[in-house]
Order: structure tokens, then sequence, then C-alpha cells
């Protein structure tokens, strides 16, 4: 257990806030039920501080808006529920892929009536390039016997 913590007591000293608050309630494994979004808040940060410390953790937070930003304390609410009860709002941020396939169908959007028509009309304007080569071809061959 001791050997646990000295990660968590090099982080302090580069001037980040203290975590206390945050290792008292994983400590005492209070229900999620009964903590509420400033707990969250304070899980979230520590969360973030063990996953990326120092430096790495001062320009995250920066990106999602700096100390104090409305949008950095809901990434910090989130990532408390995330990681504290294991609450889940989706894919989240890396996951399923771009869109959800063409317009949110999840791919399936590809094999609409308009786009078996658009198969079937290439597939028709290939074969007729390649008859209309033959042809040609032909005719260059009837020409050269006629001469």
């Amino acid at each position: 257990m001791i050997l646990t913590l000295i990660p968590i007591s090099y982080s302090y000293g580069d001037g980040h806030d203290d975590f206390s608050v945050a290792l008292e309630i994983i400590e005492s494994q209070t229900p999620c039920e009964d903590l509420n979004d400033t707990q969250f808040e304070f899980l979230g940060d520590y969360y973030m501080e063990q996953m990326h410390p120092g430096e790495a953790h001062e320009r995250m937070d920066e990106m999602m808006g700096g100390e104090g930003s409305e949008s950095l304390r809901i990434v910090h609410i989130n990532m408390g529920k995330n990681f504290y009860c294991k609450e889940s709002s989706g894919f989240g941020m890396m996951g399923g892929n771009m869109m959800q396939g063409m317009m949110g169908n999840f791919g399936y959007a590809s094999w609409g009536i308009i786009t078996i028509f658009y198969i079937i009309l290439l597939a028709g304007l290939i074969i007729l390039v390649y008859f209309w080569i033959i042809r040609l071809w032909k005719n260059t061959k009837n020409r050269r016997r006629k001469k």
C-alpha cells in the first residue's frame, strides 16, 4: 500500500492541488449515490493527474478551458463518474467510428435504393465501354483488311 502512494506524493510536490478529498472518497469507498458534482470534480481531477502527471495535466487543463472554466469542470465531473462509478455516457471520446457511418446510420446508409441503382448504372456503363472498345477494335481490323 505504501509503495502505491509514493507516486501520488511526488505528484503533490509540483504545485498541484491537494488531492486529499479524492483520496478520502476512494479510501472510504463512498457510494456513487452519496457523491455530489463537486466531489466528482475532485475525483476526476485526481484521476486525470494519475494518468497525466505534472505538466501534462496542466497543459490538458488549459486545452479544455483552463482552471476555473465550466468546460474543465464538466470534464472532471465526467471523468470522476466514469472512473469511480464505472459510469459511461456513450462511446467516449475515442470510441465508435467517425460519425457512425454516413449520416449516423452506423455504416448501413450506403445500401439504400439509390446506391443499388448507382451500382447497376456503373456496371452497365463499364459493360457498354467494354463492348464499344471491342467494336472499335473490330472496325479497325476490317479497315486494314479492305486496304
